[in-house]
């Protein structure tokens, strides 16, 4: 499904976090899709369980998946935030990431095809 790095200094609940995410952004992990088990994701990656459950009760936390007790976790339907503080929280912080990019020398036009990247699913690193 994807892979971590072990030497990141992210911790791998959060890289395991933030592949989801993406994941379920770019509709690779369809609405209602179940995901994989904590065992099956543990022995997949050769982490701890405890680490998936962790990166799982964080993704439940932001809305991203629901658990169904005895069934497993499953991708949330069109998650759309209605929480406005973190919207705006966002937006803020994009403002401040877009204004040191543009003093840094990059274009509106170099952000915009970020922007597109992004929403293509093509992230380039």
């Amino acid at each position: 499904m994807f892979e971590l790095d072990l030497r990141s200094r992210m911790p791998i609940y959060e890289q395991l976090v933030e592949k989801l995410k993406h994941l379920i952004i770019n509709d690779v992990l369809q609405q209602d899709e179940k995901l994989p088990s904590v065992r099956e994701l543990a022995q997949q990656l050769t982490i701890n369980p405890n680490t998936i459950q962790k990166a799982y009760r964080e993704l439940e936390a932001q809305g991203y998946i629901y658990s169904v007790k005895g069934k497993g976790s499953f991708v949330n339907p069109t998650f759309q935030s209605e929480d406005k503080e973190k919207v705006a929280e966002v937006r803020l912080e994009l403002r401040k990431l877009i204004a040191e990019a543009m003093y840094i020398g990059m274009t509106a036009q170099e952000i915009v095809e970020l922007i597109d990247e992004v929403k293509g699913g093509s992230q380039h690193d």
